[in-house]
């Protein structure tokens, strides 16, 4: 029976939110254009993810037993045995996170401040275009995490027929040893910080200028992207640049037209001028 409570709630919400957060960051920088009105959308995601990060890694210290970095299982050599024992059949249990989904957990928290520190960057303007590399390259690399995290999942549900997914929204699992059970959920708290997180994702909106794309976050405003008056100036110099390129074209026909008409009247004049 799964009755053991090893998952508080705090841990759970952040689960889901940084799931759901991702998906819409990676969505909307995937397939909406950065000139698009709700492309600061993907902005605002990335900053709530790095917030959440930040109260996670609070969390992983003061929290509950198996929400704590020390209730990782972290040491390689669990990893590689945990890996075997997936082809072998060997249904060792893990109180908390397995090695595999500690490593993904670490990995995908680390990654996503890496994203916020380069997607920071880039609304900076420094080095642009090789941050913005290191950006998109992070991002796909957050996807594979993903994706190798969900597979894990899915093996070892079927492999060992313990459904580990259920237990991040109920927070219990079955057969645990009595001294690995944490004895609340902590639902307070878990409250607290979905209070915490929609004030932040309020405050972002609430201080969001849509016409200048900036949003005032702790006093500093930053540039979630191109205002519309740039992006109407930017437009304007496109339009002249490709203006003038079709002028020049034009001319290079018309100065070609003039050097053929030249060279024909030459050739002509040659022959007038033999046939004498």
């Amino acid at each position: 029976m799964r009755t053991n409570l090893v998952y508080d709630l705090p841990t759970r919400i952040f689960h889901w939110l940084f799931a759901i957060l991702f998906i819409v960051a990676f969505g909307i920088g995937t397939y909406v254009s950065d000139e698009s009105a709700s492309f600061p959308l993907h902005m605002l995601a990335g900053a709530t993810m790095a917030f959440l990060v930040l109260v996670r890694i609070v969390w992983g210290f003061i929290g509950t037993q198996h929400a704590r970095f020390s209730g990782f299982a972290l040491n390689p050599l669990d990893l590689i045995s945990y890996l075997k024992g997936i082809l072998t059949g060997d249904k060792k249990r893990w109180a908390g996170h397995n090695p595999a989904s500690s490593w993904a957990a670490l990995i995908m928290m680390i990654i996503a401040l890496a994203l916020a520190s380069t997607g920071i960057l880039m609304v900076t303007g420094y080095k642009k275009h090789i941050v913005k590399e290191i950006h998109e390259l992070l991002a796909n690399g957050f996807l594979i995490v993903v994706i190798m995290h969900i597979a894990g999942v899915i093996l070892h549900s079927v492999r060992h027929r313990d459904n580990i997914a259920l237990s991040m929204v109920d927070g219990n699992k079955a057969d645990i040893a009595e001294n690995e059970i944490i004895p609340d959920s902590k639902k307070w708290l878990g409250i607290m910080l979905l209070v915490m997180v929609f004030a932040f994702i309020g405050n972002l909106f609430g201080n969001y200028n849509s016409p200048t794309r900036t949003v005032n976050i702790f006093g500093k405003y930053v540039r979630l992207g191109e205002s519309e008056e740039h992006q109407k100036v930017r437009k304007e110099r496109k339009h002249q640049k490709k203006l003038e390129k079709a002028l020049a074209d034009k001319q290079i026909e018309i100065d070609g037209a003039i050097t053929a008409i030249d060279n024909s009247g030459d050739s002509g004049a040659s022959g007038a001028s033999g046939s004498h």
